[in-house]
């Protein structure tokens, strides 16, 4: 069930949902509340959300509001969020997840609700799948990074075990994830995430015996190298992993949205502000292509 109005715009704030779309959410919360259908569909969803919760690899979807319109339907897995909360609450308390943690991960859906607005100028929650790993316990914001429980799968297990680490497919794993809106992906702040993640899961999920990180992301794409200079963040980064593997098929719109904001924005109008925005842009509009690396190192 979803709070009353004054409470819903406190949740909100909580969750750093833009200011500018807290009005928004708290008026149309009312006419999710007071329509039976609506409310069903919103139980409905957060019985699928919080169903098996903290356990890995479920792979949960969402259902889609594909009655409604407009900005109601592109706000009501937000409010899906909200309702989920105390059940997501609950289970960071039993494991003993500190309030920090718990809120700046959670915060997620703000970030996520930025970016859409960002991208369309209107209010909307992204990623709403991408949320999920978030409130269901599988995912946590420890510093500069975001650390994912997760799996190996058979590609990544056969990889470890060629190189003597024992992470044979369905071991756990941590994958790492790159928040925006966070500051420079400094080697600073990668060291203080990285070690803020060995003492949480050690404490936290101490039956879960992570031998391996890993990373899927256009930012090991090594042909960066040849646009930035070595002491560059990116390229710092990219060092600490050894590339397992990459891609074939182009993901050119996969640094495009992430430097630029949005996947579609022409490539001749991409701006050449920054090193990143250059190298990004420069590349395409010589016909180059971007692709996604796969890199891991020992946990």
């Amino acid at each position: 069930m979803l709070p009353d109005a004054d409470e819903l715009a406190e949740v909100l704030l909580d969750l750093a949902v833009p200011h500018e779309d807290i009005s928004e959410l708290v008026r149309m919360g009312r006419r999710v509340t007071d329509d039976p259908e609506l409310l069903r569909f919103l139980e409905a969803s957060v019985e699928e959300l919080v169903r098996d919760m903290g356990e890995v690899g479920a792979g949960v979807d969402l259902p889609e509001l594909d009655w409604a319109s407009g900005p109601l339907q592109r706000c009501f897995p937000a409010y899906v969020f909200v309702a989920a909360l105390p059940h997501t609450r609950a289970h960071h308390r039993e494991r003993g997840i500190p309030d920090d943690v718990s809120r700046r991960t959670l915060a997620d859906l703000g970030r996520n609700m930025a970016l859409h607005r960002r991208r369309y100028g209107l209010p909307g929650v992204n990623a709403p799948r991408w949320l999920t790993h978030h409130f269901r316990g599988e995912l946590y914001q420890l510093g500069r990074l975001q650390f994912e429980r997760t799996r190996h799968g058979e590609r990544t297990g056969r990889m470890m075990a060629s190189a003597g680490l024992d992470a044979i497919p369905g071991t756990p794993c941590l994958n790492l994830h790159i928040p925006d809106f966070l500051g420079p992906l400094s080697a600073a702040a990668c060291d203080r995430s990285l070690a803020l993640a060995g003492e949480f899961f050690a404490r936290h999920y101490p039956e879960e015996k992570y031998r391996a990180a890993l990373c899927h992301s256009w930012l090991l794409d090594p042909q960066l190298k040849r646009y930035l200079p070595e002491d560059s963040h990116i390229v710092r980064f990219q060092e600490r992993f050894r590339i397992a593997r990459e891609d074939t098929e182009p993901a050119d719109t996969e640094p495009v949205r992430f430097v630029f904001g949005n996947p579609d924005q022409p490539i001749d109008t991409l701006p050449r502000r920054t090193a990143v925005e250059r190298a990004v842009g420069d590349h395409l509009r010589a016909g180059g292509h971007w692709y996604v690396g796969h890199g891991w190192f020992a946990w």
